[in-house]
């Protein structure tokens, strides 16, 4: 892919309201009704509208001005709010790889084997449709730039799943955002700078790319999660600066201001680079004609400014679900629509589909129903009952479930709320109004039952290689087991290696499926001193083997919390080298993948960060 110059300014703050001029509802609903992209009067992919699509990590819904944070500006997201369509019930998951699989397939995260968010529980299902799948076959070209968080070996690659091009990282969390090592469509590479504004850059030079034909663009963010790194003008801008709390005292006494400020600063550069984004689609003449979508995936990574919301980061009351979402479409919406409808990630698909064109409900006969529901039509300016019992929305995590409806919402432990008059979920009107307690526990029981029986045996799924598609297969450390004196850099597994590899007794072991026959070359990311340099491996895989020595240094100093504004809860990281270790044979079926020392002359063998398998033939 091509690269914007090394000379590229610093990322400019845009706020502009030159999209659209105002339109009635009554005349765009009748406008759009007539000329809203469908499979009869969409017939090329060139009459189609563009798809970009931008997701913010541990942002919560108070991280905006537009939700009345005092404590910065985000002009540009929040001109999308302007400008299109701002949802006022828009609900995510409660940590980030279950919101990813919703946004992806329209299906609840629990039906397809997501329960975790690393170590391969934050897998959703090989035979589940994307949203990117369904976007290219309709023609378009179609991207992923950022933390993907799916999936690392094929099928659940990022390429495997309808993206043409993809490059971040497919990790739960990464440890540097300068200059880190990353990944280009399964090859191992390096970004260049600041990596949110890396991931624009790429973003931009795609859509530069795709004149013949429409794009559909997926930018994950990685910020504002932790570790809390940003560039320098954002940092200062709120280092000093007074912070004002979440209105709710219970909130306002856990905050912790460091991490709230480095927050915030990473939030304004998140706003900085979509303002570079809605610039670059206006002076290419195809802001018109492009679907622009925010939101994050769940709410905020820390206690602060949240709108009073009871929850954050990981909890299933409001304050850990509840999430931004603007969707501007100048060509279809009308500026400053508001839809107070319960919805959630979801319904992406579906709307994004319909507004497209693109035939969503086809999906449902394949057997994989969709739960989520399209919004388009309310776009457009159309009303939707809303009802108490219009919808109910269902979500879950660690053991902990909820329902939601227009007005209430049930929790697994009986609590009900009125959400309508009580968004801080502070009095429990379960006694009150025992009939809608029971119906929505009934329903959510029967969601929880029904959900479980398909998730089935997701647990003990190996992790998947040799697919034959796929040339690079990362194994990191993160996926292993290992036994012995070996040790995991950090509880976090995300991003970690392993150490203390310093008996020949010790083991490094992965469960794989080998999904095609062939002959793979297979590096080993590692770091090792001088003074360790010698150690003999093995390397097994059914009934192949390969041994090598290690005859070269790769000294690696920690890198990474250098660029910390708060002290890091993740573990640090290396520059990583890279060591040929061999070529091995791979037959189908499922084996364990073992690393073992035979001879180690210094006091380790080395650090061990991923193995990369390489297809030969």
């Amino acid at each position: 892919m091509n690269r914007l110059p090394a000379s590229r300014p610093a990322a400019r703050r845009f706020c502009n309201s030159r999209f659209s001029p105002p339109v009635t509802a009554l005349t765009l609903l009748l406008i759009t009704l007539t000329t809203l992209p469908n499979s009869a009067n969409a017939d090329t992919p060139t009459t189609r509208p563009n798809v970009l699509v931008i997701l913010a990590d541990d942002q919560g819904w108070g991280d905006l001005s537009l939700h009345g944070n005092p404590n910065l500006q985000t002009l540009n997201i929040d001109s999308l709010a302007r400008d299109g369509a701002q949802f006022t019930n828009f609900y995510v998951c409660a940590v980030c790889s279950p919101t990813r699989a919703e946004f992806l397939t329209g299906r609840y995260h629990n039906r397809m084997g997501v329960y975790s968010t690393s170590s391969g529980g934050e897998r959703f299902s090989a035979d589940e449709q994307t949203i990117a799948q369904r976007f290219n076959n309709a023609g378009y070209n179609t991207a992923a730039f950022g933390k993907w968080h799916s999936g690392m070996q094929w099928p659940y690659h990022p390429n495997a799943r309808g993206f043409d091009e993809f490059y971040g990282f497919c990790s739960g969390h990464w440890g540097l955002y300068f200059d880190p090592m990353l990944e280009h469509n399964g090859q191992i590479t390096h970004g260049k700078g600041f990596i949110i504004d890396d991931l624009t850059d790429h973003a931009i030079d795609f859509i530069d790319q795709s004149d013949e034909k429409p794009f559909f663009v997926y930018l994950p963010y990685n910020t504002p999660h932790s570790p809390m790194q940003v560039p320098d003008e954002y940092w200062n801008a709120f280092k000093d600066q007074p912070i004002t709390p979440d209105p709710t005292p219970a909130n306002a006494a856990k905050q912790d201001t460091p991490h709230t400020r480095a927050a915030l600063a990473m939030c304004k550069n998140i706003d900085d680079n979509v303002g570079r984004l809605i610039e670059h689609l206006q002076s290419t003449g195809k802001a018109d004609n492009t679907i622009v979508v925010y939101f994050s995936d769940n709410g905020p990574n820390g206690w602060r400014f949240n709108g009073g919301m009871k929850g954050r980061k990981g909890s299933t009351n409001e304050g850990g679900l509840r999430s931004p979402l603007v969707i501007r479409f100048p060509s279809q919406i009308a500026a400053g629509t508001k839809i107070r409808t319960v919805s959630g990630a979801i319904d992406l698909l579906p709307t994004l589909s319909e507004l497209a064109g693109l035939d969503w409900q086809s999906i449902q006969r394949d057997g994989k129903p969709i739960d989520g529901i399209s919004l388009a039509k309310e776009l457009a300016g159309a009303t939707r009952s809303l009802s108490a019992d219009d919808r109910i929305l269902f979500g879950s995590w660690k053991n902990r479930s909820t329902a939601r409806t227009q007005k209430y919402r049930l929790h697994s432990s009986g609590e009900l709320y009125d959400i309508e008059n009580d968004r801080n979920e502070q009095t429990d009107i379960a006694s009150k109004r025992p009939d809608i307690a029971v119906h929505l526990s009934k329903e959510l029981q029967r969601w929880e039952t029904e959900t479980a029986k398909e998730n089935g045996s997701a647990k003990s799924r190996p992790f998947t290689i040799a697919h034959p598609d796929a040339v690079w297969t990362q194994l990191p450390a993160r996926d292993a087991t290992f036994s012995g004196q070996i040790k995991r850099s950090n509880r976090f597994p995300n991003c970690t290696y392993l150490k203390n590899w310093s008996d020949v007794s010790d083991k490094i072991q992965w469960d794989v499926e080998a999904l095609s026959s062939g002959r793979y070359e297979v590096q080993m990311y590692y770091a090792c001193p001088k003074s360790d340099v010698g150690a003999t491996i093995d390397l097994t895989l059914g009934d192949s083997r390969l041994a090598t020595q290690i005859d070269r240094p790769a000294e690696s100093p920690f890198v990474g919390a250098a660029h910390d504004r708060v002290e890091r809860q993740e573990g640090d990281v290396k520059r990583w080298q890279p060591i040929t270790l061999g070529t091995i044979a791979v037959t189908p079926g499922q084996h364990t993948l073992t690393l073992r020392a035979t001879e180690i002359p210094g006091s380790q063998v080395c650090e061990m960060r991923l193995l990369m398998l390489r297809r030969i033939d």
